[in-house]
């Protein structure tokens, strides 16, 4: 299995702190599996007794299907889209592997909206089957991260779906929001992809579960957060103009809803 060469931590808020507290890897997906999966991840983490540690993240728009093992015993469960930053209690000793899809990749598998699972987290047998479980244990009992990727990797390619090109056209439309700072208004993107509106709201609705304003704005706080915590100086005014927000007042409104500080105090935090 082959590591993934790029270990970005957007998204991942006071990331230096939490890197002191668990271990991250990520895999790259066969060939086969790359137009569904973006990677998968392995995490583990070992926590003296007593001590516990919140680690908050900015997901991405993606759906994650995770095996987990902790002193509560084992699950496998599907992420869908949260709504809001999603905070995991680390404490103990746990490990953790995760399959990625990409925005819309999982829709093939199982054919279920993604709108139906935004916010929410359901057992993976209510995906493929009680053969989920022989699945979980399978993975959970592997001797490495890596082998427990090209074990859930086998499972998937087992049961490899037709492509679905709508599903494709949305992932490919959050990569240019991801990537491209100018891209700033739903009108925007409707009018690259000559696309209605509302053929964009129902596509997202289908294969993502949050709105294109939402992603927009996710992603420019993930980027907003990620520099705060990188660059030695930041001009929060320059910052807001070339993220796309009208003033500087409507960036700290964003920023604080969404993270519960305002940019200037999360940086102070970070500087602690």
């Amino acid at each position: 299995m082959k590591p993934k060469e790029s270990l970005s931590d957007r998204g991942i808020l006071h990331a230096k702190t939490g890197r002191n507290k668990f271990n991250l890897s990520r895999f790259e997906p066969c060939p086969e599996l790359q137009p569904f999966v973006e990677h998968y991840w392995f995490i583990t983490y070992d926590l003296p007794a007593g001590e516990s540690f919140a680690q908050t993240v900015l997901s991405y728009p993606n759906l994650n299907l995770a095996f987990e093992r902790d002193e509560e015993g084992s699950r496998s469960l599907l992420y869908g889209v949260p709504s809001r930053p999603f905070v995991r209690k680390l404490r103990g000793k746990s490990l953790v592997l995760g399959i990625k899809f990409r925005a819309g990749g999982q829709y093939p598998f199982y054919s279920l909206e993604a709108i139906m699972l935004t916010g929410k987290t359901i057992d993976v047998t209510e995906v493929f089957g009680n053969e989920a479980e022989e699945w979980m244990n399978t993975v959970l009992d592997a001797s490495d991260g890596a082998e427990m990727a090209r074990i859930a990797e086998n499972f998937l390619l087992s049961r490899l779906p037709e492509r679905d090109k709508l599903a494709e056209l949305t992932d490919a439309i959050i990569q240019n929001v991801k990537n491209d700072r100018d891209l700033t208004r739903v009108e925007q993107i409707s009018e690259r992809n000559n696309l209605s509106i509302r053929q964009l709201q129902r596509l997202f609705r289908k294969y993502v579960g949050v709105t294109p304003k939402w992603i927009i704005k996710r992603f420019r706080l993930q980027e907003a957060a990620e520099l705060a915590e990188r660059e030695e100086e930041i001009q929060w005014t320059e910052l807001a103009e070339q993220l796309g927000y009208f003033d500087q007042a409507h960036f700290i409104k964003d920023f604080k809803s969404v993270i519960g500080q305002s940019p200037s105090d999360y940086r102070k935090h970070l500087m602690k």
